[in-house]
């Protein structure tokens, strides 16, 4: 699962316009089983398939912690029923709803891109 989602990730990361892809390389993206216990206990839900953490770009230079992409595997996978299509479909829907969210849009406008 790893692989295939690194892969999407690499792929959607080389379609974005010139200007958006540097920018978000510079964006660590990693990947995780589901939410661990303190992300939970942060309210996060267990059955979340991604989250942005960190300042969004704007902010950035301001907060001290790093921002980053979380993309939980498992629950992408259970998501997709095991269709490896679906699941790579759903890491790049994710991925762009995380990095938008790194951008700054807040979830009416992701809804708005279609990209909930």
């Amino acid at each position: 699962m790893c692989a295939l989602a690194s892969a999407e990730v690499e792929a959607m990361l080389m379609k974005l316009p010139k200007p958006l892809c540097e920018q978000a390389h510079k964006l660590p993206v990693t990947f995780e089983r589901q939410p661990n216990a303190d992300l939970q206990a942060d309210g996060i839900e267990i059955d979340t398939l991604g989250l942005f953490v960190g300042p969004d770009f704007a902010d950035e230079e301001s907060v001290p912690m790093p921002p980053q992409i979380i993309l939980f595997l498992e629950n992408l996978w259970g998501f997709a029923e095991t269709d490896e299509k679906i699941f790579r479909d759903e890491v790049r829907m994710t991925f762009l709803h995380e990095l938008g969210h790194y951008l700054g849009l807040d979830e009416d406008d992701l809804i708005e891109r279609e990209l909930d």
